[in-house]
């Protein structure tokens, strides 16, 4: 079959380079009879039948028919440019956090947020218990417990360490409250997108198709926290999508997920398939999405790690990222 880009020569894409960040010129308008082009550099986001979209740097995607694209080649990622990391507080960097991973349901309790995804991660199940309630501390308690058991959850608590009261604190000893930590750890972007190679490998997307999720292995076979899943992993500001291609009909070889918030980039869902491990792809992935972090304008990186996830850490730390803070899950026994 012939190809209709065959007479272009200055078309150096096709649709396998679909994820990869791309210059393309496409025949805009005529004026006067005379054609004018428009560039525009950023990420091929998908090219099928109906034409191809390109998400710039900033702005809206960018989506013409094949039929008007005159040139297009890949280029590198975006070279980001050396800053300090963003201003913050660790209460102010767990709000953003909850932005970049929103619960299904959620619902203020004074200050506090309860969240609620069908048992879909502790994160996106949790109160976020920060601020003042309004209630007294006790009665807020119950008042957590109550939600989390309309909805036939176990109720969490997010405890941030510094930034959760200490009454909340000596309240949930009390109560014999059971613990589960995690680190923050943050970074600067521009270290990070230069970190490792293999970056030509990875593949940038809007959206965790079928393969994605095949890697994440966090969703069970319950239609309800699939469809949670789903809502969760895709909301946030501006989210992207990592993936290192397997060979033709298997599964990916790795995976990451971002979401960018002003100046803040969230990494999450780095997996990496056992038998592809120390290769770097890990890296591989981080570096893809910290550079079209940077692209959008964030200068710093955060992720959320357990403690006990020692390949994680081990990963994390020796990108560079360091301890901002930790948080803990206080489990309120049954009342």
């Amino acid at each position: 079959m012939e190809n209709p880009l065959d007479d272009r020569p200055e078309v150096r894409i096709d649709r396998s380079d679909v994820g990869r960040r791309v210059s393309v010129r496409r025949l805009a308008e005529f004026v006067d009879e005379r054609p004018v082009f428009r560039d525009s550099i950023g990420v091929l986001t998908s090219w099928d039948d109906l034409g191809l979209t390109v998400a710039p740097r900033s702005g809206g995607p960018v989506s013409f028919p094949e039929r008007l694209l005159v040139a297009g080649k890949v280029v590198p990622l975006f070279p980001a440019r050396r800053a300090p990391l963003p201003a913050t507080t660790p209460v102010e960097l767990q709000r953003i956090a909850g932005r970049g991973w929103p619960a299904v349901e959620q619902e203020p309790l004074g200050e506090w947020t309860l969240r609620a995804s069908a048992g879909f991660t502790r994160r996106a199940n949790s109160v976020q218990a920060l601020g003042d309630p309004g209630l007294a501390l006790p009665q807020a308690l119950a008042a957590v417990r109550d939600w989390y058991a309309a909805r036939a959850l176990p109720a969490y608590v997010e405890v941030v360490s510094p930034g959760s009261s200490e009454p909340l604190i000596a309240e949930l000893d009390r109560l014999g409250a059971g613990y589960g930590h995690c680190r923050v750890l943050t970074a600067p972007l521009a270290a990070l997108a230069r970190t490792g190679s293999g970056h030509d490998r990875v593949r940038l997307s809007r959206t965790a198709d079928e393969r994605w999720t095949s890697l994440y292995r966090r969703v069970g076979d319950d239609p309800a926290v699939e469809e949670a899943a789903r809502r969760v992993l895709h909301g946030g500001p501006s989210v992207w999508f990592a993936t290192v291609p397997g060979a033709v009909g298997q599964p990916p070889l790795a995976i990451g997920r971002c979401v960018i918030d002003g100046p803040w980039a969230c990494f999450g869902a780095i997996e990496v398939q056992p038998y592809a491990r120390r290769a770097g792809l890990g890296t591989a992935v981080m570096a893809a999405l910290a550079s079209r972090a940077a692209e959008e304008g964030a200068s710093g990186g955060y992720l959320q790690v357990e403690v006990g996830n020692a390949g994680a850490n081990a990963l994390y730390d020796g990108l560079g990222f360091t301890t901002s803070h930790t948080y803990h899950y206080a489990l309120l026994p049954q009342g």
